[in-house]
């Protein structure tokens, strides 16, 4: 399979890239600026596009839907959350993961048994809110959401989409306390990816296949 990884210059995407390799597929990993990696910077909208017209008569198998930032993890709640880290947060969680699955369509319909994998979190969970990172939160139900209307919108069409929550790990975003290794996400990520299919889209499931409360 041919597999597009948004955001593989790190963490969990840079990850999923090598073990995605490993197991025998040819990774197109993006980034906005990382040397050896696609151009991508899913908060502009021109980009997507740009990168679509760059692949040219390429096909896609899958795209994995991984860019995300995660910027309020100390704000009061009486002070912080300004609309600036609103606007910027949701231009890469939910605005940019739909631009890149826009942009990429025509590539996926040219495959068999195309698929859409969206890293969401267990932070966009309405069965578990904390009442903390806010915007975070917010971003990650709307991925949720988009992702399972997506799923309803491109069965039609023979794609496939699974919403995953990749575990508590250890990147520059989860922290070095996490529970998980990057390499151990990736690996049930790449599992999670063999298995979805029509009959399972619209999933949102853990990285170890569990199912996930929306």
């Amino acid at each position: 399979m041919t597999l597009l990884i948004t955001g593989a210059n790190r963490g969990i995407g840079a990850a999923l890239a090598k073990t995605l390799s490993a197991r025998g597929h040819e990774v197109l990993g993006t980034a906005r600026h990382t040397p050896g990696l696609l151009p991508l910077d899913v908060s502009d909208p021109a980009s997507p596009k740009a990168l679509a017209e760059r692949l040219g008569e390429s096909t896609l198998d899958a795209l994995i839907c991984n860019a995300a930032v995660y910027l309020d993890k100390p704000e009061p709640l009486d002070t912080g959350y300004p609309p600036e880290m609103w606007a910027e947060m949701f231009a890469v969680n939910v605005t940019g993961v739909f631009l890149t699955v826009q942009a990429m369509l025509p590539l996926l319909e040219r495959a068999e048994t195309p698929k859409i994998m969206i890293i969401s979190s267990q932070m966009g969970s309405n069965a578990l809110a904390k009442g903390n990172a806010l915007i975070y939160r917010a971003s990650k139900a709307a991925a949720l959401n988009l992702g399972t209307n997506l799923a309803a919108a491109l069965k039609p069409r023979g794609i496939a989409v699974g919403i995953y929550h990749p575990g508590w790990v250890s990147t520059e975003m989860g922290g070095s306390g996490a529970e998980l290794t990057p390499e151990q996400s990736a690996a049930g990520l790449a599992d999670r990816l063999d298995a979805l299919s029509l009959g399972t889209t619209g999933c949102f499931e853990t990285w170890d296949g569990r199912a996930h409360a929306y």
